[in-house]
């Protein structure tokens, strides 16, 4: 496995430790920097590859989240705080994992292992041997929603939001289509317009320039209908 790059941003010396303790039992994770605060953080981001960032909330100047939202090409991010009312902000900004502090060793094993198939799945276009999780979590209207993949039928741009449709709800998100892509297995969810994205397992037929997805008509894209048959075989 190759070198996964790590930098810790925590204010507490003890924290850091802590973190450089548990990724020292994971051969492959290799910090590059411990630092106390956001904008030491940010000029290392600014100057090395980072893979997984972990990032405490209540810092000194600027916040995690606040930091977070400054970043444009984001690496994996664990955010480890010791205060659970930051989780839907957290979530919201597509966070990889939560770690409530104090944690164990086994629960950040866990947050890396999340952290470890979606590298692999940014690196390959999709899933890796089929080990990739079968959900996702949005947040909206003040709730977070888990979804699983089986059950989301199709998505469509609207603006800054995304609309999306499943077997059990409509949900309209505040975040931007191309954000809701990022998060989707390639393998399982295809692109046939610019505004749509579709389930692949729930297509039920396709006539003309029109696929249907249960009792929902979602229209081809001229430029993305040669990109899609082939993706189905056809």
């Amino acid at each position: 496995m190759p070198q996964i790059n790590c930098l810790i941003v925590d204010d507490e010396p003890i924290a850091r430790e802590i973190i450089k303790a548990y990724c020292d039992h994971l051969s492959m994770l290799h910090i590059v920097a411990s630092v106390g605060n956001a904008l030491e953080a940010k000029t290392i981001l600014q100057t090395q590859k980072i893979d997984i960032l972990f990032l405490d909330i209540n810092m000194p100047v600027l916040n995690g989240i606040a930091f977070l939202k400054t970043l444009k090409n984001q690496p994996q991010v664990i955010f480890t705080t010791a205060y659970k009312e930051y989780a839907v902000d957290a979530f919201d900004l597509a966070a990889i994992d939560y770690l409530l502090k104090p944690f164990s060793l086994e629960r950040f094993i866990v947050a890396i292992d999340k952290a470890l198939e979606r590298l692999n799945g940014s690196e390959q276009g999709g899933m890796e041997n089929g080990k990739t999780e079968n959900y996702l979590f949005l947040k909206f209207d003040g709730k977070i929603y888990k979804i699983l993949h089986e059950e989301l039928l199709f998505a469509e741009a609207q603006g800054n939001y995304t609309k999306i449709v499943t077997t059990q709800n409509t949900l309209l998100p505040s975040m931007t289509f191309s954000s809701f892509e990022e998060l989707l297995p390639k393998s399982l969810f295809l692109r046939v317009h610019r505004s749509f994205i579709i389930n692949k397992a729930k297509i039920t037929h396709i006539e003309g320039n029109r696929v249907f997805v249960q009792n929902h008509e979602i229209p081809i894209g001229s430029s993305y209908r040669d990109d899609f048959l082939k993706s189905l075989g056809l």
